[in-house]
């Protein structure tokens, strides 16, 4: 299928790769600096956010749709950008693919990815609907933050209870969640059922990599995501303290400056 795209900007295309719920406006936190100096690539991947999917699919058709997309932009070479989910996908295009690469951004993700996310109870639910809900009416209510926010499954999502963080999840995070569809939750609880680890191939990626993570993220833990970076030759891996699974949302410009700084120094364009 013809993904829903959006393309920012001119030079070294970046190909920029969203998680789980999500869409490619999640990825503005990157891609309205990247542009700056380069071509940001982010689709709305099968499933999600505009790339509306017919019937059930599998996690490996993502990969065959990012592929097409490649092509039909002409794109030959570039920087695999994803996040979460984005960063696994991003995993198995440069090993599937590597010639077609020049670097690779992880951003809380892993090659064998680890939770230590607590059990959800109807509490955590009953309080993520209501903050979520009054969020999306009045972003970064403090009130609204200190009552609800802070008691909800948010609370594992940043460390950070900020307004920028807060309204980062109105704008991006909440319509995400609406627009991902029920055959996108299916094929991430199929593969997620089957376990994932791609750590023994790792040896194989040839280009320069930035991982990058969250100290206290439960979904993804920063073990694993240090895990992935000792496994891959030319890496470099940077932990954030007190952030979690969302910190490109607690902490952006310092996101964006390590990832600037990265792609300066280890020139993969």
């Amino acid at each position: 299928m013809k993904l829903n795209t959006e393309v920012k900007g001119e030079g070294y295309p970046i190909l920029c790769l969203h998680g789980h719920p999500g869409s490619s406006d999640a990825m503005s936190v990157f891609t309205d600096h990247l542009c700056q100096k380069y071509q940001t690539i982010a689709p709305d991947l099968r499933g999600y956010g505009k790339s509306r999917s017919q019937g059930d699919f599998e996690m490996t058709t993502h990969l065959d749709d990012l592929q097409n997309l490649l092509n039909q932009h002409q794109i030959d070479r570039c920087v695999l950008l994803g996040w979460s989910l984005g960063g696994i996908l991003a995993l198995e295009l440069a090993l599937a693919n590597p010639e077609r690469f020049t670097g690779l951004i992880l951003v809380a993700s892993a090659a064998r990815p680890r939770s230590s996310h607590p059990r959800i109870t109807w509490q955590d639910l009953a309080y993520t609907g209501l903050a979520g809900i009054i969020n999306y009416v009045k972003p970064g209510w403090s009130w609204n933050i200190n009552n609800f926010g802070k008691r909800s499954l948010f609370r594992y999502l940043i460390n950070q209870h900020t307004p920028e963080a807060y309204g980062y999840l109105a704008r991006e995070g909440v319509p995400a969640y609406w627009q991902t569809s029920r055959s996108a939750h299916r094929a991430l609880s199929q593969a997620i059922s089957k376990g994932y680890s791609c750590l023994d191939s790792l040896h194989k990626i040839p280009f320069p990599c930035l991982i990058l993570s969250g100290e206290g993220d439960r979904h993804i833990t920063a073990e694993s995501s240090q895990e992935t970076a000792q496994r891959i030759i030319n890496s470099q891996w940077i932990c954030y303290p007190n952030t979690a699974h969302l910190f490109p949302w607690e902490i952006p410009q310092e996101v964006r400056q390590d990832v600037s700084q990265w792609l300066e120094d280890s020139n993969p364009t």
